[in-house]
């Protein structure tokens, strides 16, 4: 089985969906001939032609807002906002054009749009290029939000959100580009809005996405010696949450630590949690959230390292609440 990287699993997703779908469009900041800032669209503008791969120049708003028009006469457009900190400059076109068409129509018109954006803290990026903006857009109607976590899921997910009829924001932790994994070479398109269960445990359910997701898996190994086995679920998909995972899980461990990376006011963790509350409340004995504190991301590497989730943080959090009932545990 071969092994591939982020980064070339979202290039070839792309390459793949350019090549089934004349419709498919892709354009933004240094996409075509440069490849990407983060080399991950290097070779697509040489096979697909600048009619199909094309640059634009650095304005979020009008790269929006040439999706939201192409996309409604019948394109299927993907744009790059190289970085996620900036999507709030392409807010209108995407919140009260994009989102809201589909319903405005009468519902009689679809939106199929794809916004790929790099996002995530620790690479030194400092405050304004490592945000997570996943709250920004959660409250918004008719908006998709996928969030994955490995290379296999990456391409999966992007060929399912090029097909999606609906406006789609499709997140790229940037530490996960180098990430590499087997998989087969043929990945078809995985549906949005399913969980997957990446680890099985009876004492304590993990729930996170992107980079969370290796956090948690690394902090399972460490949980499993102390006699804590924790079971981690990879969101995948962020609007809409697949409540039905999660609430599976949380029934058998009544425990459970939603991780995100993000500040703890008005996230994705804190509306899991809600749903816990209202569906689940009497299959808990435990639930929290393990998130940023509620200021920018540092620039100081320590100061980055020790303010973003981490195993270590997963792991001194649930030995202190699960370890005293969970049998072995110190």
């Amino acid at each position: 089985m071969p092994t591939f990287d982020f980064r070339t699993a979202i290039r070839d997703a792309l390459d793949e969906e350019l090549d089934r779908d004349e419709a498919v469009v892709l354009f933004g900041e240094d996409v075509a001939k440069p490849g990407g800032v983060f080399a991950v669209t290097p070779g697509l503008y040489d096979r697909h032609g600048p009619e199909r791969v094309f640059d634009t120049p650095i304005a979020e708003l009008a790269i929006a807002g040439a999706a939201f028009g192409s996309a409604v006469t019948g394109l299927r457009p993907v744009i790059e906002i190289m970085f996620g900190d900036f999507l709030p400059l392409a807010m209108d076109a995407l919140v009260n054009q994009a989102a809201k068409y589909f319903y405005l129509s009468n519902e009689q018109a679809s939106v199929p749009l794809v916004v790929r954006s790099a996002v995530g803290a620790g690479g030194r990026f400092g405050a304004i290029h490592s945000q997570s903006p996943v709250s920004w857009f959660l409250g918004v109607p008719g908006l998709k939000i996928v969030a994955p976590a490995t290379p296999a899921d990456a391409k999966g997910l992007l060929k399912a959100a090029i097909r999606d009829d609906n406006p789609v924001l499709f997140l790229e932790h940037k530490r996960l580009y180098g990430l590499r994994e087997e998989a087969p070479e043929a990945i078809e398109p995985i549906a949005l809005g399913q969980a997957r269960v990446r680890r099985e445990g009876a004492d304590v359910t993990l729930v996170s996405a992107m980079k969370g997701v290796h956090d948690c898996l690394a902090a399972a190994e460490q949980l499993a010696v102390d006699g804590i086995e924790a079971e981690v679920i990879d969101l995948r998909t962020l609007r809409p949450l697949d409540r039905a995972t999660v609430l599976d899980s949380l029934r058998r461990t009544n425990r459970l630590a939603v991780v995100e990376e993000g500040p703890i006011t008005g996230g994705w963790a804190g509306e899991l949690l809600a749903i816990v509350a209202e569906e689940a409340l009497h299959d808990v004995d435990d639930v929290w959230r393990i998130a940023t504190d509620d200021h920018p991301v540092p620039y100081s590497p320590p100061l980055e390292d020790a303010f973003l989730p981490s195993a270590e943080r997963i792991v001194a959090e649930v030995r202190e609440r699960v370890g005293a009932v969970a049998g072995s545990a110190a």
